[in-house]
């Protein structure tokens, strides 16, 4: 059986302890709070740019866009969120070219993993920021990321260096 003296030293330590947490507690309860007011705060809400909430393409003034439909981002996708549709036209020289028709992306099975961007070899697709996605049926989640009528974007002729320098020191 216990003595006295032990069920007077356990007493004490739990005392002690129970005022250790309630001193805590009370700091805790002055100190500045961080706490976000969110719908209140959309002015001024900070977020971070690393944070993946939607996939979207970004198309330019003239409606362009990246997007060479060859479906790497769809066959790296773990749980199929992406769908690549294309067809394939004809150009002038008479060879065959694939183009984008539509790029489907199902934001209700999107895992955020970012596999897609990394992979995607014309950085055609980004994450952005929009977090505020919530609907009432999962059919709004389906969403087609290339606009209507856009085409992909034509690729700039590269001008080389070493040409220019030439020129430059021959006009010199």
């Amino acid at each position: 059986m216990r003595t006295f003296s032990e069920y007077l030293r356990d007493m004490f330590s739990g005392i002690r302890s129970l005022l250790s947490g309630l001193s805590i507690t009370w700091k805790e309860l002055w100190t500045k709070k961080v706490t976000r007011q969110y719908p209140e705060n959309r002015d001024t809400l900070v977020i971070s740019e690393r944070f993946r909430a939607e996939l979207v393409m970004p198309h330019d003034e003239n409606n362009e866009h990246a997007c060479t439909a060859c479906g790497i981002c769809q066959i790296n996708c773990p749980n199929g969120t992406i769908n690549v549709i294309s067809r394939t036209t004809e150009t002038e020289d008479g060879k065959k070219k694939k183009e984008l028709d539509r790029y489907v992306y199902n934001l209700g099975t999107c895992t955020f993993c970012n596999l897609c961007v990394i992979t995607c070899p014309s950085d055609a697709i980004v994450f952005s920021n929009n977090f505020e996605n919530a609907t009432f049926t999962r059919n709004k989640l389906v969403k087609q990321l290339n606009h209507e009528g856009s085409r992909l974007r034509e690729k700039k002729p590269i001008k080389k260096a070493g040409n220019e320098a030439e020129k430059d020191s021959q006009t010199a």
